[in-house]
């Protein structure tokens, strides 16, 4: 389990993008964080055609395969969503990584019980 933002982990930061030169601006140890699929699958497929690795948020089993197929490396969601998506994610063997959005470590175990790939604490995005 892969657990992003908790003060005893270094982690890659994420950070909020909106436009192709935001992406080529980042910093090597920061992974581009998009909006939404619908709202950003330009610069999604931009990431996927120059093998930039970036994670967006996915609310549905569509939203997460299209993004696995577009090649995200994380896909952030909460936590009723990942107990749909994961599943699917483990049968289809996706590249893409479920991350399930926390503010609490108590719920890291609870999580892991489920088989969840990570969590993400809110205070790595910035």
């Amino acid at each position: 389990m892969k657990i992003f933002g908790h003060p005893w982990i270094e982690c890659e930061k994420f950070s909020k993008v909106y436009t192709t030169e935001d992406i080529n601006g980042i910093d090597s140890n920061t992974i581009a964080l998009l909006e939404p699929l619908v709202e950003s699958i330009e610069l999604a497929q931009y990431c996927h055609t120059n093998a930039i690795p970036y994670v967006i948020p996915v609310g549905s089993i569509k939203e997460a395969i299209f993004a696995n197929e577009l090649s995200a490396t994380y896909m952030i969601c909460k936590e009723e969503n990942g107990f749909i998506i994961q599943p699917i994610a483990t049968q289809y063997l996706f590249d893409s990584e479920i991350l399930v959005l926390i503010s609490d470590e108590k719920d890291i175990s609870k999580l892991a019980l489920q088989g969840m790939d990570g969590v993400v604490f809110a205070d790595v995005i910035k």
